[in-house]
């Protein structure tokens, strides 16, 4: 009997895990994107979308580490793992990467803990202390060891560091807009599909897999960042005060100050699908970020098909939101209203931050400022400026 090539196995890998009950939910995940082997991947790598797995790894793989492989892969896409945590790439690739795999790998033992048809292959981040942790979790936990010399730097026996595979963060980020919510709309109805299958089989469904049918998004630090980004050009220079770091090698430079931002007009969706206690956590949160970048001041308006109430909260009011605020409305759901409010009222803002479900007929048009949409509806994104997800 010939050897079977790298791509049959990879391809009878496929077929064994969609057949078998405990996996079959990843099929529709397996069928996304491209997957490939090729000659120049040390191991495996993924986008978050196409697969490539090394033509060298994959022939010295057992048949229970290949489909362990490819589970890993797959759970990154599942999962969505290079979109959501792309803040902890930025900031430290190597240790995002770590903290990715401990906790998919984690997964893809605990489903067969004898290894008997899925094995992880040797090589990978295995630790039990981070179980029941998110991948942000246990980053943070790495960068503090590290931060204290108790994590090396070193790379793996391939040379790449940070895991068993490859994340290709760099062309996640380049894929375009409507390809990022193709892939998210593509994933979560995948998942949807294959837990529906697994039904059927008689298998189960992971709580991770529940779970990341809601990605997590830390929507506030988005929201955070997002209005810090507005006044990043307002930051100027002064001589008075020297910056400190550099004044132990005698050398003078101005340190930076930042010029508060101008009035933020926040949008609050009151068409019924948004209750009290989400409305609160997210003036709770607006107020943090007013204490950081000290807005002069805040527009609220609570919108359903038209503006139906607006406060105006100044610089020393924003202690009284939570208290004095007054929602308003109860209606359908249609934000052109605010952009219309705006314009009639001659409303100048810096940034607008609008918390809807999401469920809209149009986006409107003719924005006067960047918006960030804060949206509660899980695979909705908006047409116009930045989204994202409440959790």
């Amino acid at each position: 009997m010939a050897k079977l090539t790298a791509e049959q196995r990879v391809q009878r890998a496929h077929v064994a895990l969609m057949n078998d009950p405990k996996y079959c939910l990843f099929s529709g995940v397996f069928m996304i994107g491209k997957t490939e082997v090729v000659d120049n991947v040390a191991t495996a790598c993924t986008n978050g979308r196409d697969v490539k797995y090394g033509r060298k790894f994959v022939d010295k793989l057992t048949e229970q580490e290949l489909r362990g492989l490819i589970l890993h892969e797959n759970k990154h896409k599942a999962f969505r793992h290079l979109e959501i945590w792309k803040p902890l790439w930025k900031e430290n690739p190597r240790l995002a990467n770590m903290a990715c795999d401990y906790v998919i790998n984690l997964m893809i033992y605990d489903s067969d803990v004898e290894g008997k048809f899925v094995k992880l292959p040797e090589g990978g981040c295995f630790d039990e202390r981070f179980r029941g942790m998110d991948a942000n979790t246990v980053y943070k936990i790495l960068k503090q060891e590290q931060e204290k010399g108790n994590g090396g730097d070193e790379k793996d026996e391939d040379g790449q560091g940070g895991g068993l595979d490859d994340h290709d963060w760099e062309s996640g980020e380049q894929m375009s807009k409507e390809e990022k919510e193709t892939l998210v709309r593509d994933v979560d109805q995948a998942l949807r599909q294959g837990a529906i299958l697994a039904g059927k089989m008689k298998g189960n469904v992971p709580r991770e897999v529940t779970d990341a049918l809601t990605p997590k998004v830390d929507w506030r630090e988005v929201l955070r960042e997002f209005v810090k980004s507005v006044c990043a050009d307002r930051d100027e220079s002064t001589w008075r005060r020297p910056a400190r770091r550099w004044i132990g090698q005698d050398i003078y430079m101005p340190s930076s100050i930042s010029t508060a931002i101008g009035r933020i007009t926040v949008a609050i969706d009151t068409s019924g699908s948004i209750d009290g206690e989400q409305i609160s956590q997210f003036l709770g949160e607006l107020k943090a970020i007013c204490d950081t970048v000290k807005p002069e001041g805040i527009d609220l308006l609570y919108w359903d098909t038209a503006v139906c109430q607006h406060e105006k909260y100044d610089r020393g009011d924003f202690d009284q939101i939570l208290r004095s605020t007054k929602p308003r409305g109860g209606g359908g759901t249609d934000p052109r209203c605010i952009t219309e409010y705006m314009k009639a009222k001659h409303m100048k803002a810096e940034c607008a931050v609008v918390l809807t479900d999401g469920y809209v007929g149009t986006w409107g048009s003719g924005w006067p400022c960047p918006v960030l949409w804060g949206i509660t509806t899980v695979g909705i994104t908006a047409a116009v400026g930045k989204s994202v997800t409440i959790q």
